[in-house]
């Protein structure tokens, strides 16, 4: 159980925190390929989230300052071109935070994917983490085993590689305009820049002006939050530097398929071990990364399957075409408006944080792709399939909402 005494954040390897990316931030350590290193990682926020019950801390927080990653980590030999393997042996939450977070953020600072539908306001959920299961206050009646993963891990790019992150993400924004809610992306902002090594003066303020923001994936990995890279799985990252530079953040204790607004997100320790295959880029056309995900996977064969087409079903009833995103969403609407006998706040949460199984049905029938969203039905305490007499209402509380009561 998360008390106030085991709730205080782990210290921070404060050498090896960054939250840019940018070829000139250095290595803070090197190792040889095959050896196996550990790495501390702070939660994405840099410990801005607490564990209490009250969300303004999502409402407040300082996005400029995401995601605090940990490296970058120098592995000898590697040079660009080649392709640098990387498996990842364990993931767990430090031992004096047996807790994590699930947030619905603010519409005009973090969003999320029904941030405008929803109007977001700022909710939480704190989970409980012991062992493999997730159970929170804020929830009650689930509880599931979760499949802890690092959300974004990637290798820096080339100074020629982030001149093309930054124009062509630049060119979107021009596009769409910069005030945009939520914004299409995010250019480079020195405010909150952060690298904690002893550097120059003039090249951190390189790096600050230039380095790009965390928020996307991008061609050499990063933010992707793949639910399935938990300890097993294998990466195959393109390499764009000498020594590679791997960082790595975001920790998840459990997500759905689908980030929609977050995961169980968490602080802790990834076991690493790499290797180097030469070449490796021309020898697998490595545009972007390749991932053979972990063979441990919680085992919840019943699901409750939700189907969405490229309809807005739930708004204006506008016919999209093959739009597998509108899809989506529609799956998801379909199964938080089912869940409601929780509240909508609480069903967002959850779908986010539980493992959640979404696929793309069908994307060859115009007008609709189909895709489907599947609830496994064992993670509740209660009965969830459809009765001849409805579903029967309970009282689940709340989740943990803003200080002035506005969800």
């Amino acid at each position: 159980m998360a008390t106030q005494a085991n709730s205080i954040p782990h210290p921070t390897l404060i050498n090896g925190v960054h939250n840019r990316w940018h070829p000139d931030i250095p290595a803070f350590a090197t190792v040889k390929p095959g050896e196996t290193f550990k790495l501390e990682i702070v939660d994405w926020t840099g410990a801005q989230i607490g564990n209490n019950d009250c969300s303004d801390d999502v409402k407040n927080v300082d996005l400029t300052k995401i995601h605090n990653l940990t490296g970058p980590v120098a592995v000898e030999g590697a040079e660009p071109g080649d392709c640098l393997v990387v498996d990842i042996l364990d993931v767990r939450p430090f031992d004096k935070m047996p807790w994590g977070y699930t947030g619905i953020f603010e519409l005009n600072n973090g969003g999320g994917l029904f941030a405008r539908e929803f109007d977001s306001k700022a909710c939480k959920a704190i989970w409980d983490l012991n062992g493999v299961y997730a159970t929170s206050r804020h929830i009650p009646g689930v509880r599931f085993a979760g499949v802890s993963h690092p959300g974004l891990i990637g290798t820096a790019p080339s100074a020629e590689l982030l001149a093309t992150w930054n124009k062509r993400e630049g060119e979107l924004i021009s596009a769409h305009g910069a005030d945009v809610v939520p914004a299409v992306a995010f250019p480079p902002e020195p405010k909150g820049a952060y690298v904690g090594q002893d550097i120059p003066d003039d090249v951190r303020k390189k790096i600050y002006a230039e380095g790009a923001r965390t928020v996307p994936g991008r061609e050499h990995g990063g933010n992707c939050d793949i639910k399935n890279l938990s300890r097993g799985s294998r990466c195959y990252f393109p390499v764009f530097v000498k020594g590679a530079n791997l960082s790595v953040g975001d920790l998840h204790f459990s997500q759905g398929d689908m980030s929609f607004c977050g995961a169980i997100e968490m602080a802790g320790i990834i076991t690493l071990s790499t290797s180097i295959i030469k070449g490796g880029v021309e020898k697998f056309a490595l545009k972007q990364p390749i991932f053979l995900p972990s063979p441990v996977d919680p085992m919840y064969s019943a699901k409750l399957i939700f189907e969405g087409i490229s309809v807005d079903l739930h708004g204006d009833g506008k016919q999209y075409n093959m739009d597998a995103t509108v899809a989506f969403k529609q799956a998801a609407l379909n199964a938080i408006a089912y869940l409601m006998k929780v509240s909508r706040e609480q069903a967002y949460l959850l779908l986010s944080a539980a493992p959640v199984e979404s696929h793309v049905g069908a994307i060859v029938d115009s007008p609709n792709a189909c895709v489907t969203m599947g609830i496994p039905i064992g993670i509740f305490d209660h009965d969830i399939l459809p009765k001849e007499d409805g579903l029967v209402k309970k009282d689940f509380g709340q989740c943990a909402i803003r200080s002035d009561g506005v969800v």
